[in-house]
């Protein structure tokens, strides 16, 4: 090989990483990788505490997304303790998590993804971020988007007590119900959130699907897999955040699975590799093959298309309308394009608004009886969410007292991991070819792994390992004098 290229640091993520890209004499892309340099190893440092305070320690690995942690751990907790809350406490729940994946997709679209088509997937460096959308659509739009997300951040802390690390969520309930006077407030901000998701994907219409280029991208090969998919359905088999069954559909969109949360570990097994902190899970009855796709691959995919791949449709109507619309454009089910995931989760950011009204317009909503007091010994506790970012998974054991024996987190991320790695490395061959590389061209590789949104604070909790150390020391003229390696 006689060229590397390195992208450092990788950008619009959460969390750290880089990718390397090796060509070939002639100029093409022999091998890429995405490399994370990071390790948190919650599942260590929490053994030995009670179970109870997971909730609250476990948000604490991501300021993105520690509403999803915060109730994957809550739901844990619930089984650990073999406890059912009551149908209040679950519509609370599930009002605050709406209301998370609702902000939280909308800050995808602006601030992480939406650059690369609102500004487009070429333009300087220095346009491609917050201020370059605002620019393209104007000061007005730009305080709608941050005024959507105040208004959906007050009502989680108004709920939860804190919007980056919530509080309210207990074994078998909540810690505090809503007023009336609090319910018309919250249903204000779930009409604006319907109407402002409108607007995203009117806007995701204007700018991207009437740009034949960026269709052309979107359906380019270069970003396009052929995957087993996964998320959470309702008895329906619609798209559900809080609860549900695990759905798994091969590449061709036939059902492989569909299971209990309790039973993830008769389906999912976690692949390691020496020079990563993040696990790779896949389906054990297809076993680990490797970095591949197709139908004998037990790689999975989660995230916004996923789901919607996995779904037989939308439980509300303004977002089963814009289902069906992405996939007529799509070509049909299941869809492959990685970077629809962006259109996928502006068609959740409807649902989730949705979903917001439907439960404040709910008379139970305000209800008094929030909380199942446990009673039971806990023994053994699983607890599955849909993050923005996909299928998250929190599984925990404890002695008769609830102090923590063992714990296992499988994030969004983890599960995508080896699609992430997949998708890069095919975008870079695709993308660069004979030699030729500029800025736009690499950020299309940067592209690959930005459509899944993926939080690598998250997803790197491989234990025991060593953070490899490379110390170089430099003279004046900036010239490696020597080099140390652990």
């Amino acid at each position: 090989m006689s060229k590397r290229i390195t992208i450092n640091p990788i950008t619009r993520l959460e969390g750290h990483g880089k990718i390397e890209i090796f060509l070939d004499d002639a100029g093409d892309v022999e091998r890429a990788f995405l490399q994370i340099p990071e390790l948190r190893g919650f599942e260590t440092f929490c053994l030995g505490r009670p179970a109870e305070e997971m909730a609250r320690i476990t948000p604490r690995i991501c300021g993105v997304c520690p509403t999803a942690h915060h109730i994957a751990s809550t739901k844990c907790l619930d089984d650990l303790w073999h406890v059912d809350p009551p149908p209040t406490a679950k519509k609370l729940r599930e009002l605050v998590y709406s209301a998370f994946m609702c902000e939280d997709h909308f800050l995808h679209f602006y601030f992480l993804g939406g650059p690369d088509f609102v500004v487009g997937p070429t333009a300087p460096a220095t346009e491609r971020n917050i201020l370059g959308v605002i620019a393209k659509v104007g000061l007005d739009i730009a305080g709608q988007v941050i005024a959507m997300r105040r208004k959906c951040r007050e009502l989680i802390e108004t709920m939860a007590g804190k919007v980056i690390h919530p509080v309210f969520g207990l074994p078998g309930g909540v810690s505090k119900g809503i007023t009336e006077e609090q319910r018309l407030e919250f249903l204000k901000t779930a009409e604006t959130a319907v109407e402002f998701a409108q607007f995203s994907l009117n806007l995701f219409n204007d700018v991207v699907l009437k740009n034949d280029d960026y269709v052309k991208l979107i359906l380019d090969d270069a970003y396009a897999h052929r995957t087993n998919y996964m998320g959470l359905v309702d008895e329906n088999n619609k798209v559900n955040f809080y609860d549900g069954h695990v759905r798994v559909v091969g590449p061709d969109g036939d059902e492989f699975a569909r299971f209990a949360p309790r039973d993830y570990t008769d389906h999912f097994a976690e692949h390691v590799e020496p020079w990563s902190y993040v696990t790779f899970p896949y389906l054990k009855s297809k076993g680990w093959k490797g970095f591949v796709d197709g139908p004998d691959s037990g790689v999975v995919r989660a995230a916004p298309l996923a789901r919607c791949n996995v779904a037989d449709g939308m439980a509300t109507p303004l977002a089963q309308a814009a289902y069906e619309k992405m996939y007529e454009t799509l070509g049909g089910k299941p869809a492959h394009a990685t970077l629809a995931f962006h259109w996928a989760r502006l068609v959740e950011a409807l649902y989730a608004a949705e979903r917001m009204k439907e439960l404040l317009e709910d008379p139970e909503i305000t209800g008094t009886d929030i909380r199942t007091e446990p009673t039971r010994t806990p023994d053994e506790g699983i607890g599955i969410v849909e993050a923005p970012r996909g299928t998250l998974v929190h599984h925990y054991f404890t002695d008769d007292n609830g102090v923590l024996t063992k714990v296992n987190l499988i994030v969004a991320t983890n599960f995508n991991a080896a699609p992430i790695a997949m998708s890069v490395e095919k975008a870079a061959k695709g993308m660069i070819k004979g030699g030729k590389v500029n800025d736009g061209l690499l950020n299309m590789v940067e592209m690959a792994f930005r459509a899944y949104d993926p939080c690598h604070a998250c997803a790197t909790h491989s234990l025991p390992g060593q953070m490899p150390l490379v110390a170089r020391v430099y003279d004046s003229t900036g010239k490696t004098i020597k080099e140390l390696r652990r």
